[in-house]
């Protein structure tokens, strides 16, 4: 069975093992190496995406599930060279220290301001449950804020 959904906004026809989690296609076949593999168990969020505005852990999406869905990945985040305000604010505040899990950290923070536009910390603390091995925790949560402040003042 063929299976038709978007990435980034290109239609792609998917005609594989429909078990296969999301998470290989883009990365194997799609070629979009910024979505990253790291538990396998959708708890750590370093394979965060978007199908259609939500958050997912596209490690635990099987490929059957997703006719007709719109796959976005960090690689399409931003709009041309305008980048999403979260990945300015992640630049702005310096967040990566690795870097292995900052595609996902700014994924789930992308959907996260869509609902909470004006967050406290205990709301991060509730909504944002991706995982930094660096620990850089204190400038993901400024990173935050300061994104929530830019998309209310645009």
């Amino acid at each position: 069975m063929t299976i038709s959904f978007s990435i980034n906004g290109a239609v792609q026809n998917f005609d594989g093992d429909e078990d296969m989690p999301l998470l290989w296609h883009l990365r194997e076949e799609a070629g979009l190496k910024g979505t990253k593999f790291g538990c396998g168990i959708g708890q750590c969020g370093a394979c965060t995406v978007h199908i259609d505005g939500d958050a997912v852990r596209s490690c635990s999406v099987p490929m059957a599930s997703l006719s007709g869905a719109s796959i976005t990945t960090i690689e399409g985040l931003a709009d041309g060279d305008t980048l999403h305000p979260v990945q300015a604010a992640w630049i702005e505040e310096d967040v990566p220290q690795c870097g292995y899990c900052q595609a996902g950290q700014i994924m789930a923070t992308a959907a996260f301001l869509k609902d909470t536009p004006n967050p406290t910390d205990d709301d991060i603390n509730a909504g944002i449950t991706n995982l930094c091995r660096c620990g850089t925790y204190y400038r993901i949560r400024k990173a935050i804020k300061r994104a929530a402040k830019n998309m209310a003042s645009a």
